[in-house]
């Protein structure tokens, strides 16, 4: 699951994509509004890549979280993180089962599903079948995808 680029700002409500890097800075776009901004060092910045639940046997990077729960929900939304925490904590144990319930807490629970929904929203997680699809479209001629519409 690629989610290189994407980050999260403590303090800032939502995900944000980076568009490029300056010299004391990096310039964001906000995924749920697409403002741009400027982000610096001072800010609390977590890149999505380098994040982790925690489990029993070993951390699980977000990416295979996210790829289980895509699998589960087949790639659509799914519950609302402003579900009760208890609701939350019962649709994770389904596709994450022995995550560690002492040191993943809820506002972390809550964090997960609304990020992935809003990245669901973005079209950035969807199934290998569209990515390729994306992609054949995106390296043909104008020429030929003009004929097809």
């Amino acid at each position: 699951m690629e989610l290189q680029g994407i980050i999260a700002i403590s303090g800032k409500p939502g995900l944000f994509k980076v568009i490029a890097q300056g010299k004391n800075n990096v310039i964001v776009e906000s995924l749920l509004d697409g403002r741009r901004f400027p982000a610096f060092a001072s800010d609390r910045i977590s890149a999505l890549d380098d994040i982790c639940i925690y489990t029993y046997e070993e951390d699980v990077p977000l990416g295979d979280v996210y790829q289980k729960l895509a699998e589960k929900e087949d790639y659509k939304k799914t519950i609302s993180h402003k579900e009760p925490s208890a609701k939350l904590k019962e649709n994770l144990e389904a596709f994450l089962p022995d995550y560690d319930e002492d040191r993943v807490y809820d506002n972390d629970i809550k964090k997960l599903f609304q990020w992935y929904n809003l990245l669901v929203d973005k079209n950035i997680i969807k199934k290998e079948e569209e990515k390729k699809e994306t992609k054949k479209k995106a390296a043909k001629p104008k020429a030929e995808v003009a004929e097809e519409e």
